[in-house]
Formats: C-alpha cells, structure tokens, sequence
C-alpha cells in the first residue's frame, strides 16, 4: 500500500508540491531563529520604555527565543529529508509476473 501511495505521489507531482512546501517552512523557521530574538527584545524593549520601569535582564534573549525556532527548524528540515529520500531516491518494485521476451537477431 505505502509503493502505492508512493508512486502516485511522485507521478502526480504532488509530493514534490509538498516536499517544496515543506523546505520552504523549514527554511522560514531557521530564518525565525534570527528574527524571532530580534522582534522580542524589541518588544520587551519598547514596553520597558512605556512603562519605565528597568526589567530585570536587558540581554539579547537569543536561547529563549531562538530555540523554539531551531526545534521546528530541524524537525521540519528531517521530515522533508526523509521524505524526499523515501520518494526519489529508492527504486520502484517492478512485478516479475511475466519476464520480457527477448529479441530474436535473424542470422
């Protein structure tokens, strides 16, 4: 069932559709794990101003943010390495019900 489900996907293209999709969410996740940090220190920082209060840690909040986005980034980038390795790269089962004939050469 699964070389089934395997070969239509990779006949219709549809896996590859998916597999593309699924790059292009593993590659904005490891993007996330610049700008994510960035947009909460930001944030922090402007709330720190509107209520002037100091807040405890002005530090770049890289591993707090960061690794949330690192997580999805690998997972996603896994799963699509499995999936592009179980779709392309194993050759399909051909049945062996009947072999070919062979081409007779007249001498």
């Amino acid at each position: 069932m699964l070389e089934k489900l395997r070969k239509t996907l990779v006949d219709s293209y549809v896996g590859a559709i998916a597999l593309g999709y699924l790059l292009a969410q593993g590659i904005l996740s490891f993007v996330g794990i610049f700008s994510s940090p960035a947009s909460g220190w930001l944030t922090r920082h402007e709330l720190r101003a509107l209520t002037e209060r100091i807040a405890p840690s002005s530090s770049w909040p890289l591993g707090y943010y960061a690794m949330p986005e690192l997580i999805r980034s690998i997972v996603l980038l896994l799963v699509w390495y499995l999936l592009f390795r179980w779709l392309f790269f194993n050759p399909f089962e051909t049945s062996a019900s009947t072999p070919a004939p062979t081409p007779s050469v007249p001498d």
